[in-house]
C-alpha cells in the first residue's frame, strides 16, 4: 500500500517537473526571440551594406524559385 503512495507521489512530481521544464523552455525561446529582434546600434556601414546585399540576394532566390515552380506546374 505504501509503495503505491510513493509511486503516485513520484508520478505527481514528474508531472510537475515536466510542466516546469516546458514553461522554462517557452521563456527561454521568448528571450532568444527578443534578442533576435533587437537592433544593434554599433553596426558599421559595411555591415549594413552586407546585410542589404544578403536580403536582396535572398529575395532574388525566392523569386527564381517561385518562377521555376510556376513553370513546372504549367
Amino acid at each position: 500500500m505504501e509503495d503505491k503512495k510513493i509511486e503516485e507521489y513520484l508520478a505527481e512530481c514528474f508531472k510537475i517537473i515536466d510542466e516546469n521544464v516546458e514553461v522554462l523552455s517557452d521563456i527561454e525561446f521568448e528571450i532568444e526571440q527578443q534578442k533576435d529582434n533587437e537592433i544593434i546600434p554599433n553596426l558599421q556601414l559595411h555591415d549594413l551594406i552586407d546585410m542589404t546585399q544578403d536580403v536582396a540576394e535572398s529575395i532574388k532566390i525566392r523569386k527564381a524559385e517561385a518562377s521555376y515552380m510556376r513553370r513546372q506546374l504549367d
